[in-house]
């Protein structure tokens, strides 16, 4: 891996922010340069959110990035918004569970992730988000699981929410090609 730029994006409420966070802190940990450039709404649950996620072995420029090697889109407006985005040959990760319609280029590799199902498949149904962040790690190696489980642990499953580290850690695993 030299440079992957992501675009993570959806509706308030889906996790989008916060793969983007997990995403940037497994990158710090494996000593890579990472930016995370969040973007959201003024309505938190519901509106708009998406973040640009640069992952590199080399020094980071700008955080900024008007083509990407790759975009989950949780909902259709993020798939139309940012659907042009990708560069030809990127990946464009696909909720299944809430978008029918299929992208309008033929140049990238769509990778469905029916994420609702298999969230409700492992028994936790709000894991969707975790769910998609493992068919990423999955296709592009932009981090490592290991790497990812450690972040889940020591920073975003802590204090109160420790319990929920278990109920997570099999949706990484859920998405397989």
């Amino acid at each position: 891996m030299s440079t992957r730029k992501l675009i993570l994006a959806g509706f308030g409420g889906q996790g989008v922010l916060l793969i983007g966070q997990i995403i940037s802190y497994a990158a710090m940990y494996e000593e890579k340069h990472v930016t995370f450039l969040p973007s959201y709404g003024p309505e938190m649950r519901g509106g708009t959110a998406n973040c640009t996620v640069i992952v590199s072995d080399d020094p980071i420029a700008c955080p900024l990035a008007d083509s990407v090697t790759d975009l989950m889109a949780m909902n259709l407006p993020s798939l139309l918004k940012f659907e042009s985005a990708v560069v030809a040959g990127g990946n464009i990760f696909l909720n299944s569970s809430l978008i029918r319609e299929s992208p309008r280029r033929s140049d990238v590799n769509v990778i469905p992730v029916d994420a609702a199902g298999l969230a409700e498949k492992i028994g936790n149904e709000k894991s969707s988000n975790i769910v998609m962040l493992g068919a990423i790690i999955n296709k592009t190696a932009v981090v490592r699981y290991e790497t990812v489980e450690k972040v889940l642990a020591e920073k975003i499953f802590t204090g109160a929410k420790a319990g929920l580290l278990a109920k997570n850690k099999p949706a990484l695993t859920a998405w397989t090609e």
